[in-house]
Formats: C-alpha cells, sequence, structure tokens
C-alpha cells in the first residue's frame, strides 16, 4: 500500500501514514484461552496488550476448552476473526493438554503459549518439572488462602457504609471519605485480592455541618485511611445513582469534599485522590501507606 499524504503537498515535510501506522489504527482481535477458569491466561493477556494502547483490540475469554470438539470449535471462531479482520488474531493461552493445542495451532492465530514461555525456564533453573496440573493457580484443594479470601470479602460487606461499627477491632484498614468516593469497590478488591479485612465509614450530608471524626473512628485511628474526589467527577457518579437531587449538585459534592479534606488533614489522616486511578492502584498505594500486609499473594 503507498503512503498516504495528508495537507498541502507543498509544504517541506508532508504527514505520512504508512500501511504499517494504518494498520495500528485497526481493530485487533485478542482470545485469552484455557483449559481452566482462563483467569491467568486473561490477567497476563490484559497486561501485556494495555502496553499497546494506540491499537483497539476485540477482547474475548474462553475458559475450559479441555476437549478436541471444543478446541476444533475455538479454531473456527478464531479463522472467522482472522477473515473478518483481515489480520490474524492475538491468541494467549494456558491448555495443559498438548493434542489440544495442536488442534489450536492450526488456527489462523497468532499463539503464545503462557506457559511454556515460562515454565521452561523456570524448569531449568529449579531442575525440576512441572506438573502443568489444568487449573492449578486457582484450584481451592489444599489452597488455605480460599477461606481467608472468603471470610475477608464477607467482611467488608457486613462492615460496609458504616452500617456496623463494632467489628472494627478486627479491621486491617478502615476507609473513609464522602459518599461514591470508591470506598466499597477498593474494599472488596482488597478482601478479594489480598485477603485485607477492609471496612468503610461514608461522611454525609447530616455530618457535614462542624464536621467532626466520630469516636469509634477515634479509637481507631491507625487504621484510618481517607478517600477524596474532584468535585465534578463526584458530581457525575452521584448524578448517575440521583440525577437531579442536591445529593448530585456541584455545589453539595464540592462543599462536602472541602469539609472532608480539612477534617483529613486536621486529624492527620492519610489520604489519596481517587479520581485518576484504578482500583488496583488504590489499594496498592494504600497498602504502601499504612504498611498493611497482604495475607496472601
Amino acid at each position: 500500500m503507498p503512503d498516504i499524504v495528508f495537507g498541502e503537498p507543498n509544504l517541506p515535510y508532508p504527514h505520512t501514514f504508512s500501511s504499517l501506522r494504518l494498520q495500528a489504527l485497526m481493530k485487533r482481535t485478542a482470545f485469552f484461552i484455557s483449559d481452566g477458569t482462563g483467569i491467568t491466561a486473561e490477567t497476563l493477556g490484559q497486561s501485556l496488550l494495555a502496553q499497546f494502547d494506540t491499537i483497539p483490540f476485540n477482547k474475548f475469554t474462553r475458559p475450559y476448552i479441555d476437549t478436541p470438539d471444543k478446541a476444533r470449535a475455538m479454531v473456527q471462531q478464531i479463522n472467522l476473526a482472522a477473515e473478518r479482520d483481515g489480520m490474524r488474531p492475538i491468541i494467549f493461552d494456558t491448555i495443559v493438554n498438548q493434542d489440544i493445542r495442536e488442534i489450536l495451532a492450526t488456527s489462523n492465530g497468532f499463539m503464545i503459549d503462557i506457559f511454556s514461555s515460562f515454565l521452561s525456564p523456570l524448569e531449568q533453573e529449579l531442575t525440576a518439572h512441572s506438573s502443568y496440573s489444568v487449573g492449578k493457580s486457582h484450584s481451592i484443594g489444599g489452597n488455605s488462602n480460599y477461606m481467608e479470601r472468603i471470610e475477608a470479602v464477607n467482611f467488608a460487606l457486613d462492615n460496609d457504609d458504616g452500617a456496623r461499627t463494632h467489628y472494627y477491632d478486627k479491621a486491617d484498614l478502615i476507609l473513609v471519605g464522602v459518599s461514591r468516593c470508591g470506598k466499597t469497590p477498593t474494599c472488596l478488591y482488597m478482601a478479594m485480592q489480598f485477603g485485607i479485612r477492609a471496612a468503610n465509614y461514608p461522611f454525609t450530608e447530616d455530618d457535614m455541618e462542624r464536621l467532626q471524626l466520630p469516636a469509634v473512628l477515634k479509637k481507631h485511628h491507625s487504621k484510618l485511611f481517607g478517600l477524596t474526589i474532584d468535585a465534578d467527577r463526584l458530581t457525575a457518579i452521584r448524578h448517575e445513582r440521583k440525577p437531579n437531587s442536591r445529593y448530585s449538585s456541584f455545589a453539595q459534592c464540592e462543599f462536602e469534599v472541602r469539609e472532608v479534606e480539612g477534617l483529613f488533614r486536621r486529624e492527620n489522616i492519610a489520604h489519596i485522590n481517587s479520581t485518576h486511578f484504578s482500583v488496583e492502584e488504590i489499594s496498592a498505594k494504600i497498602l504502601v501507606e499504612k504498611g498493611v500486609e497482604r495475607r496472601f499473594k
């Protein structure tokens, strides 16, 4: 394909897009394929694709591809995507069964075998053979972390939005902030991923007049961590829940954020602005700031 020239031809440096650059603007297809849950293939595949943020992807997770018939059906899906896109789909797989992998290899996709990429050099370093077991990393058999995860999630749900405060002595962390600033999803993420027992306590509109730290929180000051948020972002979030209300008005959001940030400063409560961070980033920053160890990794 010849270069396409944009702009006036007499300019000394016309803007050009080569065929390779045009390809980068076209949407690609990516499959995360596994004979288990697909969590490992999807997690690592997503992390790798995130490094190519100029290329849009259609992403599909296909777990439990664990029979030859399922593998052949998967080949048809891959080939259809290749025909539609005019380019090979990217395939991240954690298939253990070699027969199934050989069937998938007949497709018109670009395959990245996550296990062989990492296990082979690891086997050499450890001078031991991998068990190549399906679903090993997400099995609950003999995994004490599983119950820790469930207990932490139950704790986060039972101690959400300040509904119950008499179990704060068992909390690893207590997140505080205005309503809808990201406290609940952060607590649940830390519970699911790290087994952290996190409660959260919202400061409501009724708290704002002469805002003080409640006695129940003062007793656990060392566990407190604050979340704040830009007022315009908070307005948009609240508007989805209660449109055209005082609760979602910019004036109310700006007032609450200002009052709570003032409380954080007065009470020396560590805090971060959640506006531009993902829940993963917020959680990591909190654990580092508070020095809380993950119950499992």
